[in-house]
């Protein structure tokens, strides 16, 4: 039996589906330890709250609009989603 220790250099593998709401179920605290990029097709974007590889989408805050939690309302953009580390 073999033990993987994580080590500095070593990063925990990206989700396909990742939120930086830390109330929601998609969020993973360990991704946030390293600084990640979002490229929706092929244009780096700074403004993303949740991203789906697999369905091609992100989520991104709207600049006025609110739900009723006073949450700002997302707004769900399609297209190729690429994932990395900085």
């Amino acid at each position: 039996m073999q033990i993987a220790i994580m080590t500095d250099t070593q990063k925990p593998e990206l989700p396909n589906q990742l939120s930086i709401n830390p109330r929601s179920k998609f969020y993973v605290e360990e991704v946030f330890e390293h600084e990640i990029g979002v490229k929706l097709n092929g244009k780096e974007r700074f403004d993303v709250e949740e991203y789906n590889i697999s369905e091609g989408w992100i989520k991104v805050a709207s600049p006025k609009a609110l739900d009723r939690r006073g949450q700002p309302l997302l707004l769900k953009v399609k297209g190729t989603v690429e994932v990395f580390y900085k």
